[in-house]
């Protein structure tokens, strides 16, 4: 090996196995718009069959115009609008480099790097695209962030997000003074249920009831678990008296048959606080505070019912 460095033969060669071998799909088409190289992968990541290209006898698209790859290309693509915008941008501004996430049809995640190619003296040679399949990735994100925001028996948000959730709708309803409601509900006799039937049989319990409560909410809705046998429902856009009667809504349905349980049919009943944001709250734990006073009046009052709190 020469001291001044790898023989050319030797850096070509090396190129080269980085370039079949990389786990990134990778096209590289010059200022006219024609195929310079991509590898296998390339292909394979998007499911390109070379014969429904016609692509040449060694089955590559070097040589020819990037225009069939770009639709096949797009034709893969959740959004083909806005990813076309966005290449045909990038090639009409080579000082443009490129870097984000496509979601394909197929239900994959795709990583994109684009960046432009020079030569000695700066000229515009063409453009180099890497594609990388982040879908695995992005699914252990999205697991983790489940399991960071949401009670674990339940399935609904846990408290730790409910309050992330209620700053935000706190600062919301600030500023754009849109009524902002929360209710609280406590199940009645759960300790009961725990005592004669087993913790098992109280977990069925809470995971019923949330399911139950689910189906009834609305979309913008959040209902969290905060507590053993506590729930609270962030009700965003939504004024004391609307609030009210949605929680009322909420406990007829749950109390008005037994519910199956663990082999049993058990009546369910709760109690329920409901107050709204008013103007003199310095933050969310002042409506929190009022909701759960409610609460314990609708407890002292006998159980089984909603109280609100103005």
């Amino acid at each position: 090996m020469s001291r001044n460095g790898p023989p050319s033969d030797f850096q070509s060669r090396l190129i080269k196995a980085i370039y079949e071998t990389s786990p990134d799909g990778i096209l590289v088409v010059d200022a006219q718009g024609m195929v310079v190289a991509h590898n296998r992968q390339f292909l394979q990541l998007w499911n390109i069959v070379p014969s429904q290209l016609h692509m040449k006898a060694d089955g590559t698209a070097i040589g020819e115009s990037d225009a069939p790859l770009l639709a096949e290309v797009v034709a893969r693509v959740q959004n083909p609008a806005a990813f076309l915008e966005r290449v045909r941008e990038l090639y009409d501004n080579p000082q443009l480099d490129d870097h984000c996430e496509i979601e394909l049809k197929d239900g994959r995640t795709l990583e994109r790097h684009s960046t432009v190619l020079r030569g000695e003296h700066d000229e515009y040679l063409g453009r180099v695209w890497f594609f990388r399949d982040i879908t695995t990735q992005k699914n252990h994100e999205a697991a983790l962030i489940q399991l960071a925001r949401h009670d674990p028996l339940t399935g609904t948000a846990n408290r730790r997000y409910f309050f992330e959730r209620a700053e935000q709708e706190f600062m919301r309803s600030r500023r754009y003074h849109a009524p902002l409601s929360i209710t609280l509900i406590d199940v009645d006799h759960f300790k009961q249920i725990n005592d004669q039937y087993g913790h098992a049989t109280g977990d069925e319990v809470l995971k019923l009831l949330s399911q139950k409560i689910s189906t009834l909410l609305r979309e913008n809705d959040l209902l969290a678990r905060i507590g053993g046998e506590e729930f609270a429902i962030l009700m965003p856009s939504t004024g004391l008296a609307g609030a009210a009667l949605m929680a009322e809504r909420l406990r007829l349905a749950i109390a008005e048959e037994a519910s199956p349980v663990a082999g049993l049919m058990l009546h369910l009943r709760f109690s329920a606080g409901v107050t709204q944001l008013k103007a003199q709250d310095q933050s969310i734990e002042d409506c929190l505070r009022r909701a759960d006073e409610a609460m314990y009046k609708a407890k002292q009052a006998g159980r089984d019912r909603v109280e609100a709190c103005a």
